[in-house]
């Protein structure tokens, strides 16, 4: 397999791993509001993704696939809110464990890595299309 294939091979892999990170991330956002419905239930908990390298046998290419999507294990914090339905009976509420800082950071990343796979793309798209021409022309 060429360079060229490989290269998409690749950029086309990291798409695929950030636009399954985007959606993890505005899953998050979306629900970084979202308690119990009864008193002292558990509210949403943030989903983390993590990726892995496959080596691709065909092109001999590393891309990317998501290894998993995991709950974040980490503690809720408490807020007072007496009128809230999942409030205990001293009147906190367990809040999700969502960062909405960390998760708009995630989520400028993300793009930021998406934009450039997909730069790459573009580049070997017209790299491809110009070696073609340079072959008709001949």
């Amino acid at each position: 397999m060429d360079a060229l294939t490989a290269a998409l091979k690749v950029a086309a892999s990291g798409l695929g791993a950030q636009s399954e990170r985007l959606r993890v991330v505005s899953e998050n956002l979306a629900n970084a509001q979202s308690t119990g419905t009864t008193p002292g239930a558990d509210p949403y908990r943030r989903k983390t993704i993590t990726f892995v390298s496959e080596l691709d046998r065909a092109s001999g290419a590393s891309t990317v696939e998501v290894n998993s999507i995991e709950r974040d294990p980490s503690v809720f914090p408490i807020e007072f809110q007496p009128g809230n339905e999942a409030a205990d009976e001293k009147g906190y509420v367990k809040m999700p464990n969502v960062n909405v800082l960390i998760e708009m950071a995630d989520m400028t990343e993300a793009n930021r890595s998406y934009e450039a796979n997909l730069q790459v793309v573009k580049q070997a798209r017209d790299l491809i299309s110009m070696t073609i021409d340079l072959m008709r022309n001949q």
